[in-house]
């Protein structure tokens, strides 16, 4: 087994607490909460990769973590700024768990 880092229990955390919450609409007919679940899946594959591997990001991951970051979260809090409450708590979630991948340390 793999030792997990503070910042990887840190994320299994907040993972595991947003996993929980519920898509903040029925359907996702509107390209703004597709946008929305399309982030989350990107994200949500690297957290699982990097629990996998005991809070530790591999090369690849960590590459898109870099330009993801170099491209900024306004485009994201402009889209859940329109899209209002649910979304707006469930985005700010999903980028403080992004905030957190991006502490991660290179899986060596």
């Amino acid at each position: 087994m793999i030792a997990e880092t503070p910042d990887g229990a840190r994320l299994r955390r907040l993972w595991h607490e947003h996993r929980a919450a519920p898509f903040p609409a029925a359907t996702t007919a509107d390209p703004r909460l597709q946008e929305v679940a399309l982030f989350e899946s990107w994200l949500g594959s690297i957290v699982e990769a990097a629990l996998s591997r005991g809070g530790r990001l591999g090369a690849a991951h960590m590459g898109m973590v870099r330009i993801r970051e170099a491209e900024g979260n306004q485009a994201m809090w402009a889209l859940a700024g329109e899209l209002g409450e649910p979304a707006r708590s469930y985005v700010a979630r999903l980028l403080a768990i992004e905030d957190v991948v991006r502490k991660l340390p290179a899986d060596t």
